[in-house]
């Protein structure tokens, strides 16, 4: 149990746990028993009316006892369910109804720049076109750089990229670019491929990690070829 869970839960079992003991003192002050008895008690509260029938009892004392204190037990058992699978399975709840309220934007989002791969080079592209009001969609396999694109208000699909259905899924075929982002040229280049085979009409941009794929990048596709080093490299002359 991990710790979060264990200390959510140790307030409902501390209440069960004392009202047992009540119940255990209580059954022994009232009708004179042993702890093992009026542990038997709790779990049948029959057994009590045996004892009522059998013995010189209080019994009206004995069955309002018995009565709060079953009550209690359900409750604090209740209390105790109810934690545990708010616990273990809310936060998977409150994923999915995330997940599904994303994939429901998607459907109604056109003209908007799929950006598979969320790292320096992909982040930067969708943070700049966020910034002018362009819708994005972003394909990311990484779990953590996905859930980075959702805190940073995008819509998001978790995936590898080059994958048809995960595109598909992204909206590509209603995309006006797609863009490979990931920082590797091959996964880029396969990006382009399966992009322009569901999205013919969408603007493929492809980052390469060096000039030497430019030509097969095109030939898989790719409208565009971005080698940041190069750009980079032009941008500080630029300054000089």
């Amino acid at each position: 149990m991990s710790r979060p869970l264990a200390r959510r839960v140790g307030r409902p079992v501390a209440a069960f746990a004392a009202l047992v003991v009540a119940g255990v003192t209580g059954f022994g002050a009232l009708a004179g028993v042993g702890a093992v008895e009026a542990l038997f008690w709790l779990l049948d509260p029959t057994s009590i009316e045996i004892f009522i029938a059998s013995h010189d009892a209080p019994a009206r004392s004995l069955r309002a006892f018995a009565l709060v204190v079953e009550s209690g037990l359900i409750l604090s058992g209740l209390w105790i369910g109810e934690t545990v699978v708010s616990a273990a399975f809310g936060g998977q709840i409150g994923t999915e109804l995330r997940r599904m309220q994303v994939e429901r934007t998607i459907e109604e989002t056109g003209q908007h720049v799929v950006v598979c791969g969320y790292g320096t080079f992909g982040k930067t592209v969708a943070r700049r076109l966020n910034e002018r009001d362009r819708p994005v969609v972003v394909v990311e396999s990484g779990e953590s750089q996905y859930e980075r694109a959702l805190e940073d208000g995008l819509l998001a699909v978790q995936g590898d990229a080059r994958r048809e259905e995960l595109l598909v899924e992204a909206g590509a075929e209603r995309a006006a670019a797609v863009v490979g982002a990931v920082d590797d040229a091959n996964v880029n280049i396969q990006v382009a491929i399966t992009a322009g085979e569901i999205a013919p009409e969408a603007r493929v941009v492809v980052r390469a990690g060096d000039e030497m794929y430019e030509p097969v990048a095109r030939r898989a596709g790719a409208d565009e070829v971005i080698v940041p080093e190069v750009v980079s490299g032009e941008q500080v002359t630029t300054t000089l």
